[in-house]
């Protein structure tokens, strides 16, 4: 099994099962090891990167559903602080290049959640935006 190196200061641990000829990954947030997908390869990244930061694992809130315009989605990660939503990340597949239709589908998901932030990434680019006054505001930040 080769997996991408993905664009992130620190280097991760995971651990992996095998079953036949599919990879697993494990979650630490869920307690369960998940089908290795390319976006789930990314998520983890990010929520590894948030542990690392100091966040609490109880902060962080994976595949969440929302109602949006009477249909269910789900979202990626949420990160929570003081149980307010600061981060809602949308995680891509690394070969999928990120564009602004991806960015519109996290802004629409928050319009629901009320993030302060939002983030897309396919672990190799990640866009970073701020809800301010109304509208959102493009910043970077390494990571």
């Amino acid at each position: 099994m080769e997996l991408p190196r993905l664009n992130f200061k620190k280097n991760f641990e995971f651990k992996f099962r095998q079953d036949k000829d599919k990879f697993f990954i494990y979650d630490v947030l869920r307690k369960n090891y998940l089908l290795l997908t390319p976006e789930e390869w990314v998520r983890q990244h990010w929520i590894q990167h948030f542990i690392s930061e100091g966040r609490a694992k109880s902060s962080l809130i994976t595949e969440r559903q929302i109602a949006l315009h009477q249909t269910l989605k789900r979202i990626d990660l949420m990160v929570l602080s003081k149980s307010v939503p600061e981060f809602l990340i949308e995680c891509k597949a690394p070969e999928i290049a990120l564009s602004q239709e991806h960015f519109e589908q996290v802004a629409r998901y928050n319009s629901v959640i009320h993030a302060e932030n939002i983030i897309v990434s396919n672990g190799l680019q990640h866009i970073f935006a701020r809800f301010e006054n109304g509208e959102y505001v493009f910043y970077k930040k390494e990571i």
